[in-house]
């Protein structure tokens, strides 16, 4: 049983009821964290990483924040992303869109450079990109209560950057990773995003392009994830204990990839191991060995907006 306030979602079904309210028709306001599959491009972002600021940038002014502009077509994909789909948000200021879409995730980020190292060092890890909103945001742009959904995907790059290691005690180091994760989410939660929060598990990156072929390293990776995703539902559950208030709310999309993959046909797919870093993509599921099309993005989207509107 999920505690009240929890709904959990696959890509076509609910599994338990919502207890809290929640009216996707109402959302005006997405704030998002994570890491490249949820990262859009801002005039006032680390080109090619970021809506606004670096690691070495966390700070900017209310007009900064205000003034920057979501790049059109700039993310992880060869078009928009999911988030773009979702919020109809696609360019321009997000303060101009019907639902605005404030975009704090960096490419490339793990959940905290304490537990694993930096991409890059300008890399904003999930942890800096919740003190970015609390220390520069929450007090400039609106979150009202029944109107903003806050949006959770990570740990892609923390499964994947771990995949060789077989020394570690993945149970007791997701569990330290999840410590960080949620200490974050209390934090937003506790800086005004205090109401609905959608989270996302980790897809199925063995079958990226990049693991594919390499079974070995694929059966690693795959339980990697699975117990990442297993501890994160423990603590989504948790989250929701200690925040009886909150909205919780989350999207199996391991689930949902793996359908995709498995029935590629019929989503209009017609080659899912290969990909083509090209300008139009046409059937291809990758766009490059980890990151998926802009079509996968837009399906993505509408499966999740369906289970909003439900």
């Amino acid at each position: 049983m999920h505690p009240a306030g929890v709904v959990m979602f696959v890509f076509a079904a609910r599994v338990s009821a919502l207890a809290a309210t929640f009216d996707w028709a109402q959302v005006q306001y997405v704030y998002a964290f994570g890491d490249s599959y949820s990262f859009v491009q801002g005039t006032r972002g680390y080109a090619n990483y970021s809506f606004i600021g670096d690691l070495s940038h966390l700070a900017f002014t209310p007009e900064e924040l205000l003034s920057t502009e979501i790049v059109a077509r700039n993310t992880s994909s060869e078009g928009s992303n999911w988030l773009e789909f979702l919020t109809g948000c696609f360019s321009g200021l997000p303060s101009s869109c019907d639902i605005q879409l404030w975009d704090f995730a960096f490419a490339g980020a793990d959940i905290d450079a304490a537990l694993l190292p930096l991409h890059h060092d300008f890399t904003v890890p999930l942890v800096d990109q919740v003190y970015q909103w609390a220390t520069y945001a929450a007090d400039v742009l609106p979150h009202p209560a029944g109107k903003t959904l806050t949006t959770w995907w990570i740990g892609i790059n923390d499964t994947g950057d771990t995949a060789s290691n077989t020394t570690l005690d993945f149970g007791a180091f997701w569990e330290e990773e999840m410590s960080s994760y949620f200490a974050a989410v209390q934090k937003a939660y506790d800086s005004g995003l205090n109401l609905a929060h959608l989270f996302l598990n980790v897809p199925p990156g063995e079958r990226s392009p990049a693991n594919v072929n390499d079974a070995e390293k694929g059966a690693l990776l795959k339980e990697h994830i699975d117990l990442f995703n297993a501890a994160l539902d423990d603590h989504i559950m948790q989250f929701a204990a200690t925040n009886p208030d909150a909205t919780v709310l989350t999207f199996d999309a391991n689930k949902w990839f793996n359908a995709v993959l498995d029935d590629p046909a019929l989503y209009g797919f017609d080659n899912v191991t290969g990909y083509c870093t090209c300008e139009d993509p046409v059937g291809y599921f990758w766009y490059n060995t980890g990151h998926p099309t802009e079509a996968v993005h837009k399906l993505l989207a509408e499966a999740i907006k369906e289970q909003l509107s439900a």
